[in-house]
């Protein structure tokens, strides 16, 4: 069912007084995702908060990749040293090809330069690869404390963990690694404006005994399970998940939940924007927080209905990534992460 501007204003409220705006990797929409030009453009753009993804190195650093294969967003495949470290891997139940961050010395890593996940879609960002390297969690927490002593305001940071029983099967420690950062930058306090985030369940529940900065459980719509579903105690399902009861045993460990957009606003059979789902009224009875992702701007990725054009050759074309916004802000969500930032952005600002 797709719905109006109007219906869709019969609305929740949020939790926060401002919904946030998260850049998704930076701002992945004008500049290679998770390299430090793309969080700076974000924080210059005015977003409450970056986002990144850890992966981690065979010596045990954590750098921001969004998966630890790094044929997709690097140029691993061009270096001859490191043709010999191609393989094949089964990583979270799916087969993969290609190089991993786990067999690559942080060293290693560092020679490697940063491409475009969608050239085809954005020649624009694709025209700076090449020019940064892969970063690690140090080097992002960093730039971040100068770019918000700059700028005179702070900057959150939201850290996905990836492939965490991944790694710990080959004896990586991503909590150790991810702990001794935030202690070394004086993060690791409730007033830290950092938040750790995973769609795995365990190693949330282990981090909120452990640290106190802010904890959301990430929920899919696009797979059924989370990736250590396996382990004693970890929810068969997402959908088990999304229930009151399982937002319950969810509220035990985190403050808040971040979502695939498709949990909030169903989309329609036309695949155009539907009614909000019970999903953010549930949370928010239990006092958790939502964050909804990835909102952006290109043809692609809209709903049917907020297309600029129904061509497929225009799917790179923007489309009314506005009106996206208002939906979801009318539905009540705490925030917002996406590609774009400047746009969200400017949607916040408009409502006050």
């Amino acid at each position: 069912m797709t719905v109006t501007l109007a219906t869709r204003r019969r609305t929740r409220s949020s939790l926060v007084v401002t919904p946030g705006v998260t850049a998704h990797r930076g701002a992945s929409g004008w500049r290679p995702e998770h390299t430090l030009e793309a969080y700076r453009t974000a924080i210059r753009c005015g977003v409450d908060d970056i986002e990144l993804d850890l992966v981690c190195t065979a010596d045990g650093v954590l750098v921001a990749r969004h998966e630890n294969e790094l044929g997709v967003t690097t140029d691993v495949a061009s270096r001859a040293a490191l043709a010999d470290r191609r393989t094949q891997r089964v990583v979270d139940g799916v087969a993969c090809d290609g190089w991993f961050a786990e067999d690559l010395t942080v060293a290693e890593v560092k020679t490697l330069t940063a491409r475009e996940r969608f050239p085809h879609l954005r020649p624009s960002s694709a025209a700076h690869d090449g020019r940064e390297g892969v970063p690690t969690l140090t080097e992002v927490l960093a730039m971040v404390e100068a770019e918000s002593v700059r700028r005179g305001r702070g900057v959150g940071i939201m850290l996905e963990l990836k492939h965490v029983e991944h790694a710990r099967r080959r004896g990586l420690d991503y909590e150790g690694a991810l702990l001794a950062a935030l202690r070394r930058h004086d993060l690791d306090h409730p007033r830290a404006r950092v938040t750790v985030m995973s769609f795995e369940v365990a190693v949330l529940r282990r981090l909120a005994r452990r640290t106190r900065v802010q904890v959301v459980q990430l929920l899919d719509a696009a797979t059924p399970a989370p990736p250590d579903a396996h382990l004693p105690g970890v929810p068969a399902t997402y959908a088990a998940m999304t229930t009151p009861e399982g937002l319950a045993r969810i509220e035990e460990y985190a403050d808040g939940i971040g979502v695939a957009k498709a949990l909030v606003l169903e989309p329609g059979p036309d695949g155009g924007l539907g009614v909000p789902s019970a999903l953010v009224r549930d949370a928010h009875r239990r006092w958790l927080t939502v964050q909804v992702w990835t909102l952006r701007a290109e043809n692609r990725f809209l709903p049917t209905d907020l297309r600029s054009s129904d061509d497929p050759a225009d799917e790179a074309a923007f489309g009314d990534l506005a009106a996206e916004a208002e939906a979801f802000l009318d539905a009540g969500v705490d925030g917002i992460t996406t590609d774009h930032p400047e746009i969200v952005l400017g949607v916040v600002r408009r409502r006050g």
